[in-house]
């Protein structure tokens, strides 16, 4: 994409903390991206006290009112039909379909966020399925995991298509020129998993896309970055990226509880200090904020429904990378060298 400026529409209504964390992430990213503007979805009564405070961003926002939010216990199928037609999600997605925005960032309810982008943008061609992908940090620094949920099962074509879109995004969000690219499975031996993941060990040992096909992984791997691009099933991808959170929390609490369990611990707090702040600036979840839907001829980027507005600005960070690096234009030039072979 050229240097035009990039247009962002954002679910305003969608989070835990919504429309406050939303406007507090798209000032943070108003800073970080000059080339960027905002089209502002949701109700304008709760929206415009957190844009009366923040002047700049409103000279490059245009809101859109509407009081009807997609909830986060809405199954996806409503989000499509009946009054949730002009929710603020709805009109968002829809910005992006009709070339009004670039992009779209929400915090709100994951499957209808995933069930409008398919329905409204369409898939690229070749791509049968649309994966979530995101990125977090491991021993070597990041890596990429896809799929992360949106399919609980998978066939050989969706796991070699999903193998070629996490290279493209690897490219784009870790700078990595040519990624490397692993299958999960319960085992490096060739022989092991199930038949799906058997054929797509194969395609992908021949397949003509940049950087390398290591075979197979297994799940002490991921954090440990044997590999750039994680490719898995949802149902397998989500309890990874749970089982992860979940592991990361615990550390934390360990940590707490040992450092404040004597007055010794305490002072060896103190001194370790500066070492503690690093490893909490390290794994922050906020700084990996924000999975792309990919697969799909329009770009949605789903945050945390509990972030804050520093994570929800990286999230908007994201899109905008997306969006600059033209990743649609991407996966169909990699998917053309795939399917030749």
């Amino acid at each position: 994409m050229s240097n035009k400026s990039i247009t962002v529409a954002l679910d305003a209504m969608g989070g835990d903390k919504a429309p406050k964390i939303v406007l507090q992430g798209a000032e943070i990213a108003r800073k970080r991206y000059p080339d960027m503007k905002f089209i502002i979805y949701g109700d304008l009564s709760k929206i415009r006290p957190h844009l009366d405070k923040r002047r700049q961003l409103a000279e490059i926002s245009t809101l859109v009112h509407t009081d009807v939010k997609v909830s986060g216990e809405e199954k996806p199928s409503n989000a499509l039909r009946g009054p949730l037609k002009q929710s603020s999600m709805r009109l968002a997605v829809e910005a992006v379909k009709n070339g009004d925005a670039h992009c779209v960032v929400s915090a709100g309810n994951t499957g209808a966020l995933m069930a409008l982008s398919k329905i409204l943008y369409r898939m690229v061609p070749g791509i049968d399925r649309p994966a979530i992908s995101s990125f977090f940090p491991t021993l070597r620094g990041e890596s990429v995991m896809l799929d992360l949920g949106a399919n609980i099962q998978c066939d050989s074509d969706n796991l070699v298509q999903f193998a070629v879109m996490g290279n493209v995004f690897a490219r784009i969000a870790l700078g990595a020129n040519h990624p490397t690219i692993g299958l999960l499975n319960v085992g490096t031996e060739d022989q092991k998993g199930h038949e799906e993941l058997q054929d797509a060990h194969l395609r992908l040992s021949d397949a003509n896309i940049p950087g390398k096909y290591v075979g197979f992984i297994e799940g002490d791997h991921i954090a440990a970055g044997k590999v750039d691009v994680v490719v898995t099933d949802g149902f397998t991808g989500n309890i990874a990226l749970k089982t992860a959170e979940g592991t990361a929390n615990l550390t934390t609490e360990f940590l707490k509880r040992t450092f404040r369990s004597s007055i010794f611990a305490q002072i060896g707090y103190l001194l370790a200090a500066r070492s503690m702040r690093k490893l909490k600036h390290r794994l922050d979840p906020r700084k990996y904020n924000g999975a792309i839907f990919l697969g799909m001829n329009g770009i949605t980027v789903k945050s945390h429904g509990g972030t804050d507005g520093f994570g929800f600005a990286n999230a908007i960070g994201v899109a905008h990378d997306m969006v600059r690096a033209d990743v649609i234009e991407k996966i169909k030039t990699d998917l053309a060298a795939v399917e030749s072979f």
